[in-house]
């Protein structure tokens, strides 16, 4: 189930890829869409399970939590320095386009792509209703992936031919990743701490990258809308499933 589920975001990935390669001028709405989506799992569905199944305090405090907060600080690490290496080699470069650069930024992608697939897999090792959750949280995120992996790529010089090899890299690694929870099983507490520590990762995407560029280009009253109507969708399947 876990790797079917994931050819979702297969194919979400490629469609985000297609609208860079097309743009769009409807792109906010999904993106406002995919940030109220990914609001809600992590606020409603996978902070309350990673902090049932990890248990254990530190200090006083759940570990799942602490994850949680150095998930968010990891994905915001992980941007600054891929950004610190853009720039300096922006500067080295008179017009800026170094292909190597888009090419680590999108092999990046890939990589975080992958950890969705696991993070799929993992979910659905708890029960069903946390697997379609998370699994609705990546899917509405990976439009963005794809859409950012074809643009990186491309936009720093490299070939329309490497963009695509990336947007396809990018698209299947979901699936591999959910592929492999099939092979080991996470003990509750390790399955509880992961969560957090992707829920945190997550919140930071819709929080840092896909919010505001949501509203960057089109700060509508509908973008705002779309965000909210993503949360409480999450809040009805939540509901329904318990």
């Amino acid at each position: 189930m876990a790797v079917f589920v994931a050819l979702g975001a297969f194919l979400m990935t490629l469609a985000g890829g297609w609208t860079a390669h097309r743009v769009t001028d409807r792109r906010h709405l999904v993106l406002g869409l995919a940030g109220g989506l990914i609001l809600g799992v992590v606020g409603l569905e996978l902070l309350p399970e990673s902090l049932e199944a990890a248990g254990a305090e530190l200090y006083g405090v759940p570990a799942a939590l602490l994850l949680f907060v150095g998930g968010f600080l990891l994905a915001h690490l992980v941007e600054r320095l891929l950004a610190h290496r853009q720039a300096a080699h922006g500067a080295e470069e008179s017009d800026g386009r170094t292909p190597e650069v888009g090419l680590v930024a999108a092999a990046a992608m890939v990589g975080h792509s992958a950890m969705d697939g696991v993070a799929i897999g993992a979910a659905f090792q708890v029960d069903g209703g946390m697997g379609a959750a998370v699994a609705v949280a990546v899917i509405a995120h990976d439009f963005a992936d794809g859409f950012n992996t074809y643009t990186l790529t491309s936009a720093y010089g490299n070939a329309r031919r490497r963009a695509l090899a990336m947007l396809v890299a990018d698209a299947a690694a979901p699936v591999v990743g959910a592929a492999s929870t099939l092979f080991f099983t996470l003990p509750e507490p390790l399955l509880g701490g992961y969560l957090g520590l992707f829920g945190g990762a997550l919140l930071y995407l819709a929080a840092a990258e896909i919010l505001p560029e949501a509203h960057h280009a089109h700060p509508a009253r509908s973008t705002l809308l779309c965000t909210i109507a993503g949360a409480l969708f999450i809040w009805l399947v939540v509901g329904a499933a318990h």
